[in-house]
């Protein structure tokens, strides 16, 4: 149960974050943050559900699977980051919402 409330924590404060920042980068690092509380649950899932000598190494798996996910949309996030920076000048979400075609 404790599992259970601290990752609804951690995903509260990520959401918390992407509400209420309004820089880019701040915006990412919230998203990782709730992408980390997704983590531990299915970590904290996968070991629960697993008796000890069935499926060994599943709880690894999930672990590693995550973060590799996890590190695959940090670096198309800090690309797009770039280059929004680089063509706008800017990582400001305010000064970036008008869309021109």
């Amino acid at each position: 149960m404790s599992l259970l409330v601290i990752t609804i924590g951690l995903f509260s404060l990520g959401l918390y974050g992407i509400l209420i920042r309004r820089d880019l980068v701040a915006i990412l690092a919230s998203i990782e943050v709730m992408l980390g509380s997704a983590t531990l649950l299915l970590v904290g899932l996968a070991a629960a559900g697993t008796p000890m000598g069935t499926h060994e190494g599943a709880v690894e798996a999930t672990g590693v699977m995550v973060i590799v996910l996890a590190a695959a949309e940090a670096a198309i996030g800090l690309a797009l980051v770039i280059s929004v920076a680089r063509r706008f000048k800017t990582t400001r979400v305010d000064e970036l919402a008008e869309v021109k075609g």
